[in-house]
Parts: C-alpha cells; sequence; structure tokens
C-alpha cells in the first residue's frame, strides 16, 4: 500500500496549477503595462512594457522547459535570456 503516487500526481496538478497563476499574473502585469504605454506614448513606460512582455515570455518558457525531456540544458539556457533582457528593459525603464 503506497501513499507515494497520488501524491506526486496532485503535487504535479498543484505545481501546473502556480505555475499558470504566475503566467497569468505576468500577462496580467505586461497588459496594463501596455495600456499605460499607449495611453502616454511615454519611452520610459514602452521600456517597461517591452521589459514585462520579455518576462512573461520568460515565464512561459519556463513552464514549457519542465516538459522538455531532450536538451533540457538547452532550453535552460533559452529560458533564462528572455529574464535577462526582460530585467534590463525594467532597469532601463527606472533609470531613463
Amino acid at each position: 500500500m503506497s501513499v507515494a503516487p497520488p501524491l506526486q500526481s496532485v503535487g504535479q496538478v498543484m505545481l501546473v496549477g502556480l505555475r499558470m497563476v504566475v503566467f497569468a499574473l505576468a500577462g496580467g502585469i505586461t497588459l496594463i503595462s501596455f495600456q499605460a504605454y499607449q495611453q502616454k506614448q511615454n519611452e520610459r513606460l514602452e521600456s517597461a512594457f517591452i521589459g514585462f512582455a520579455f518576462i512573461s515570455m520568460g515565464v512561459a518558457m519556463s513552464m514549457l522547459g519542465t516538459y522538455a525531456e531532450s536538451n533540457q540544458m538547452l532550453f535552460d539556457m533559452a529560458e533564462v535570456v528572455p529574464f535577462i533582457v526582460g530585467f534590463a528593459m525594467l532597469w532601463r525603464s527606472l533609470y531613463r
């Protein structure tokens, strides 16, 4: 009598759900920053929007990377690049 497999599957379902929440929040922030940029047409808001868009892409890549079995190292490196660009753009928007 083993309880590990059902608990493991519950944990996997919870992890997928939490990742979906992170993706939804990232997408929401991206949408709000895009709307702010459209209203004000400001370079700082443009950089912030681009930054949040890249961070959202990084979140999506990290969700997909979980399911990549082959070339995991390559996928992990490709996952980090959108985060680097996104945070660099956010940094740029704050110091302009």
